[in-house]
């Protein structure tokens, strides 16, 4: 029996944030209609969830919409949130079996309401979990950073918060990651080389692995490729290489 991936990687990530590019030019190049692009990268995500699990990550974050794709034809944008409903109705299933909790990023409050209250739902019927899938939804690292600052704002006015001692750590609590780890590796598709507005606070030391897979292409190979990568790498933080191989 060949090993898991949480025995083949000693030296693995605690939290693997995806890009998930490419659906819409995956579907152009099979002649099919954009939608039918984002319908099999919805299949994906099922496969990508179980591979997390297998590797025993804690976090997994998925870069679902952003808050720029609201300028995409309404169409589209509403077939997107049609798959979204489908998911969360029929596929809460695979949250449970692989014993993970739901948790979504970004302005919530901006989606449809029916979809936010799909998302309540699992969020709630899901939250005994210690595993994280994490949605980015509506999400944009400037519009995080607008909204971290007007939560912050509001802790100094109600004399929460001193800004003389503002640092990270106080800054970090605003931002709709409270609570998660950062990101150890950041994965793209499609052979795009940027980040998009993704966690670009959050993925400060963050390996980066870009896949030329279209999203709907991308599999458990590409995922390991990443994986490799990421043991590749020394990770030292501004430290010098002598100094994280003496445990300093």
């Amino acid at each position: 029996m060949p090993p898991t991936l949480k025995e083949q990687f000693q030296s693995r990530p605690c939290h693997i944030a995806i890009i998930m590019d490419g659906n819409g030019r995956w579907a152009n190049e099979q002649g099919l209609p954009r939608l039918e692009g984002h319908k099999n990268g919805v299949k994906n995500v099922e496969e990508v969830v179980k591979l997390a699990n297998e590797l025993d990550l804690r976090v997994l974050t998925l870069f679902a919409f952003s808050s720029e794709n609201w300028k995409r034809p309404r169409s589209e944008v509403s077939g997107l949130m049609e798959l979204l409903g489908d998911f969360l109705t029929n596929r809460e299933s695979l949250l449970h079996d692989n014993k993970i909790k739901l948790r979504i990023i970004g302005r919530k409050w901006e989606l449809p309401r029916h979809i936010q209250a799909l998302l309540n739902k699992t969020e709630k019927a899901t939250q005994k979990y210690e595993k994280t899938l994490c949605i980015a939804l509506s999400y944009g690292s400037r519009t995080e950073v607008i909204d971290a600052f007007k939560s912050l704002y509001e802790d100094i006015q109600k004399g929460a918060c001193n800004p003389k001692d503002l640092d990270w750590n106080c800054i970090e609590k605003h931002l709709y990651t409270e609570g998660l780890p950062d990101p150890d590796l950041i994965i793209r598709t499609s052979g795009e080389t940027r980040l998009s507005n993704f966690l670009l606070l959050q993925g400060a030391y963050a390996e980066i692995y870009y896949s030329p897979k279209y999203w709907p292409d991308f599999d458990r190979n590409e995922f390991v490729k990443a994986l490799e990568l990421y043991a590749s790498r020394e990770r030292r933080f501004g430290k010098t290489g002598e100094q994280v191989k003496a445990g300093c």
